[in-house]
């Protein structure tokens, strides 16, 4: 049989004590006094065999409402895509599972590589000059854009539009908090970002505007209009913004973002429970040395050879750290490059179509939604996502949703009280015309 780990034999464990120097383990402890060593018995099973083990971790996975099993119209910030194989195989490479940081450019030139082409796709995406390496998630890009924004302008109150993802919000706000930045929510009208009190709001006191395109609700801001008014109060634009929806829409870059964030989960990273992910980090050239976590650059060896090396690294750990622009000086460089593996596999007119799918199916759900006579709220321009009222309450239209192997979409009376019994409906390129047929007559029934 082969082992995935080679299991400790008493005699290795004798070995190593002889070569340590103690006669047996708990000698190892014997400068912890009696008094505060726990002395019962932990509160755990008995130990089982490899196999009985083996099949009671398979009952309990099958216990899971796995995204293979289910049709998946929950959405949120973290999608059910399509991931090309290729991704697996090349994260599972040893030179990229096991890699932590390039340090050394001459011998991490394949993970620096790596790294740059994944700059280089996300500032195509989203049109902006400059993109760093990484950083936690979404959220936390954001968050940090923002007290760019703040440290740049020397503002301390920051603009944040309610139809922002709630997760990211807090986020903001926990930041602002500790940099006594003051936090402003523009209010939402129609699913879109209210341009009239955006208009009241702003003035030379704002350090930076920040909005999310396509918004939570799915819906598609007036980024052209709001940037008009953002500039003229001399405030920094900050889009966050899904990088798949971006194949389809304009670029925030050509619409005159100062700073674009997002998560790059949609590309070739899974669900997995909402973590880990990919957060990414764009912005303008006059921005390059204020971009918090790392930043790969091109550049020439000694004998002209193209090479590749950390470059403007003020960063907490680094040379320049009195003059850090961020605490974080770390990135998700495997989920970096599984998006970098998956954009590269599908190829610009690859993730054109895949983004169009989106908008296309979510479009027909919609129209399907609308024949059955239930209300579309916010209806309008929208990418993969889009708000019904529901028949009935929402655990309840969920739970028989869940019962017909669906899982449904996203409770949103649970984060605006306002929209209690809606449900935020998400619409990927892998659910087929049956799976939303069979979820529309589902929802459909229930509100007959």
């Amino acid at each position: 049989m082969k082992h995935r780990y080679l299991p400790m034999t008493e005699q290795d464990k004798q070995d190593m004590l002889q070569v340590i120097g103690v006669p047996t383990v708990e000698d190892l402890f014997k400068d912890i006094p009696e008094s505060v060593r726990f002395q019962g018995e932990y509160d755990i099973k008995p130990a089982k065999s490899e196999p009985a083990l083996m099949k009671e971790l398979a009952r309990l996975a099958s216990r899971n409402a796995d995204l293979k099993s289910y049709a998946s119209f929950l959405g949120a910030g973290v999608y059910d895509h399509y991931a090309p194989v290729i991704v697996d195989h090349v994260l599972s490479r040893s030179e990229f599972y096991t890699a932590y940081t390039p340090y050394q450019p001459e011998i991490s030139q394949g993970e620096l590589q790596a790294i740059f082409e994944y700059q280089t796709m996300i500032c195509e995406l989203t049109g902006m000059d400059v993109a760093n390496s990484s950083m936690y998630d979404g959220g936390t890009s954001l968050a940090e854009a923002a007290m760019l924004a703040s440290g740049q302008t020397r503002r301390k109150k920051i603009l944040l539009s309610k139809a922002v993802h709630p997760e990211s919000r807090e986020v903001v706000k926990t930041y602002a908090k500790g940099q006594r930045v003051d936090v402003i929510e523009i209010p939402y009208k129609d699913g879109v970002t209210d341009v009239a009190a955006l208009k009241e709001l702003a003035n030379e006191d704002i350090a930076g505007v920040i909005v999310q395109y396509p918004n939570f609700f799915g819906r598609i801001e007036p980024l052209k209009e709001m940037e008009e008014i953002i500039h003229a109060a001399k405030s920094m634009f900050i889009v966050s913004s899904n990088p798949l929806a971006l194949g389809a829409l304009a670029s925030p870059g050509s619409l005159g973002a100062d700073i674009v964030t997002g998560d790059a989960q949609p590309f070739g990273i899974p669900a997995a429970f909402g973590g880990p992910h990919c957060g990414y980090f764009a912005v303008t050239n006059k921005l390059v040395r204020k971009v918090p976590g790392r930043l790969v650059g091109q550049t020439v060896d000694e004998d002209g050879k193209r090479g590749f090396v950390l470059t403007l690294q003020a960063r907490e750990q680094h040379i320049r750290r009195d003059k850090a622009t961020s605490n974080i000086c770390s990135n998700q460089a495997l989920n970096a490059l599984a998006a970098s593996v998956a954009m590269t596999a599908l190829g610009k007119k690859g993730v054109k179509e895949m983004a169009v799918q989106n908008i296309q199916k979510a479009h027909y759900a919609k129209k399907a939604f609308m024949q059955k006579g239930m209300e579309i709220v916010f209806d309008g321009p929208s990418f993969n996502e889009f708000v019904i009222k529901l028949p009935a309450p929402f655990s309840e239209v969920n739970k028989n949703l869940f019962e017909k192997g669906m899982i449904g979409g996203f409770n949103l009376g649970s984060v605006y009280p306002e929209l209690n019994d809606h449900m935020l409906v998400a619409v990927t390129e892998l659910r087929t015309k049956e799976e939303i047929d069979a979820f529309v007559q589902e929802l459909g029934d229930q509100h007959e």
